[in-house]
């Protein structure tokens, strides 16, 4: 496995948030996208600008692709280390800043949602709330099956959810009981029983996580030709609503009421 890393943000390297690195030699544009943002990876304005500029990363080296190389393909790993995958909002900043986040956040999402390559999570632990949001914006979930569960507990914290965050939601959870539990229950799902609710691929054991969602990502790497235009456009039309919802700036939750 390749070691060499870029790290963002590349203003400031040595703080490093996210890392990319190509973990396949002979496979260029397969990358491994690590998250770095603490023991947690709560989500700031900081953390989303420092993926976003990873994502750039990515996306120049496939818009600078060789003419002769446009349909090599490739593929979009993320993963984070410890205990969590993400344990969501960093609340307190999030709200503080409510006006520059949100808006931020949830592009990220909407942009990670119909990225021009196939995406894959590999959930190494809990992913909560935010985490759990960022990880259904992936084409494919593998998730550690010993422990760690995927959750949206803002019914306990407790919190609404906006618009674009529902939308995300039901976007890959779409069995009414598992929506249900998810988001009125707060239930913590373990990795077995969101494989069988349909919204995470497969349960594995720890070690098993990361290879596994390498080697999903390799293999659906061959879809995304002509740099990964076709499938971004693919993704865009079967995702429309969902990234109308997260482009759309609505930081009410059931703003919609008051007009009732």
């Amino acid at each position: 496995m390749s070691q060499a890393e870029s790290h963002f943000p590349k203003s400031a390297p040595e703080k490093s948030l996210v890392t990319i690195s190509t973990p396949f030699p002979d496979k260029p544009t397969i990358f491994l996208l690590k998250l770095h943002h603490g023991a947690e990876n709560r989500f700031t304005v900081a953390f989303v600008d420092a993926l976003n500029e990873a994502l750039d990363y990515v996306d120049n080296i496939m818009d600078n692709l060789p003419e002769e190389d446009a349909n090599i393909g490739g593929a979009l790993i993320s993963t984070g280390s410890g205990k969590f995958y993400s344990n969501g909002l960093d609340i307190e900043s999030a709200m503080a800043n409510a006006e520059v986040f949100y808006p931020k956040f949830l592009a990220l999402i909407a942009r990670m949602l119909i990225f021009r390559l196939p995406t894959v999570a590999a959930i190494n632990g809990h992913a909560f709330a935010g985490g759990c949001m960022f990880s259904l914006a992936h084409d494919y979930r593998i998730m550690r099956s010993d422990r760690g569960y995927i959750c949206m507990n803002e019914v306990d914290i407790p919190l609404g959810l906006l618009p674009a965050m529902a939308a995300i939601v039901k976007c890959k959870i779409n069995q009414p009981n598992a929506l249900r539990q998810c988001v009125l229950e707060g239930r913590r799902f373990p990795a077995k029983e969101a494989v069988e609710l349909g919204f995470v691929d497969k349960a594995v054991d720890e070690k098993a996580v990361l290879p596994t969602a390498l080697s999903v990502g390799k293999l659906a790497s061959t879809k995304a030709k002509i740099r990964g235009q076709v499938i971004h456009q693919l993704k865009a039309e079967i995702y429309r609503e969902t990234v109308i919802h997260l482009l759309g700036n609505e930081l009410s939750p059931a703003g919609y009421l008051s007009k009732l």
